[in-house]
Formats: C-alpha cells, sequence, structure tokens
C-alpha cells in the first residue's frame, strides 16, 4: 500500500518540488504520529495510521486554483476514484483544522459540500492530530502545541477546546527530535 501511495503522490504532483514538499511533509506527519503511538502505547492499527499520514494532503497536488481548504475533498475524491478503500480516503477528508462541522462550514461560508468532516476512529483522530505540529508553508516549519493553540483560536471557542482536548490526550511530540531528522524551523 505504501508504495502505492507514494506513486499516487508522483501522478498527481504537479512538478518534482510539489511532490517533494507534500511528501515529506505526510513523512513527517508519520513521524510524528508514530512517535506519539510509541510514547503514549495507543492502541491503534499502526500500519493504517502510516497508510493515513502518507496520504492525508495528497489533494493538495490537485488545488490549481481552487482555496486550499478543499484539498481534503478533492484528496478524498482522488483516491476512491483509483480504487483506493473508502477508509483510506477519510483521512483526507477529516483532518483539516480539528475537524469541521455542518455548522463550521455554513458559519464561514467554505466552499465544501454540507457535511460533517470529523475524524471518528482512534486512526483519524492520531492522524489530524500530528498533521498540526508540521506545516507545509515557505519555509515548511514544525508548530508547537502552543502556536497551534494560538492559530485555531481564531476560529472560535469549540475548535480551541477540541484542540485542548487533544494536547491532554495524545500530549505533545518531542519537536527537538524531529529537526535533528529534518532541519526545520519550530514556530
Amino acid at each position: 500500500m505504501i508504495s502505492r501511495i507514494r506513486a499516487l503522490h508522483r501522478e498527481l504532483a504537479p512538478d518534482d518540488q510539489a511532490y517533494e514538499l507534500v511528501l515529506t511533509h505526510c513523512e513527517i506527519v508519520w513521524a510524528v504520529a508514530e512517535q506519539l503511538v510509541h510514547a503514549r502505547g495507543l492502541e491503534v492499527d499502526v500500519e493504517l495510521v502510516r497508510a493515513g499520514c502518507l496520504v492525508h494532503d495528497v489533494g493538495v497536488h490537485l488545488l490549481a486554483g481552487s482555496p486550499y481548504i478543499r484539498h481534503g475533498v478533492l484528496g478524498a475524491r482522488a483516491l476512491l476514484e483509483r480504487g483506493f478503500p473508502a477508509e483510506l480516503a477519510r483521512f483526507c477528508a477529516h483532518h483539516t483544522g480539528v475537524g469541521l462541522t455542518r455548522e463550521d462550514i455554513e458559519r464561514q461560508n467554505l466552499p465544501l459540500p454540507a457535511g460533517d468532516y470529523l475524524a471518528e476512529t482512534a486512526e483519524e483522530r492520531l492522524v489530524m492530530y500530528a498533521d498540526k505540529f508540521h506545516s507545509k508553508s515557505t519555509p515548511p516549519v514544525f508548530v508547537t502545541a502552543a502556536t497551534y493553540a494560538s492559530r485555531i483560536g481564531r476560529f472560535g471557542a469549540g475548535p480551541a477546546a477540541r484542540f485542548a482536548e487533544m494536547v491532554a490526550y495524545y500530549g505533545e511530540p518531542d519537536l527537538t527530535e524531529l529537526t535533528a531528522r529534518y532541519p526545520h524551523a519550530v514556530l
């Protein structure tokens, strides 16, 4: 499955730079998730988490002028069209922020199909959480829990409280260990 996911990134990426940026981010998200699994003794399907981490942002390759918020639904659709299991496609559509509700979409007038995009399984929640600690910004950076909390706070008390609950449950990853492997700044 992992080689098939890497091939999908290669197929969809508009160029080598996008391929490297997105795939490296996905690999870092896996490194964060793997660290949390071991540190917290989480009972999850580790291979599904790995696959979910590696595929969650594949829709970024498909944006071509679309708003960034759409990358999840675009990725999910691309996976389903190529015969990947729906269980894997959900990682694309259900990792944005700390989950999006139908109310969030309507209140913020987001360009997404109406619905709830919340992580439901233990594996989906872990991938969503691990994703918060790295950004594909230019240049890419690691993000501390405090920095992410301050960013998500602008979306209201609900998302901020959901993130605080995740921090309490999962703890924070050791970003020092990760920056030794990936020399990105920490914000």
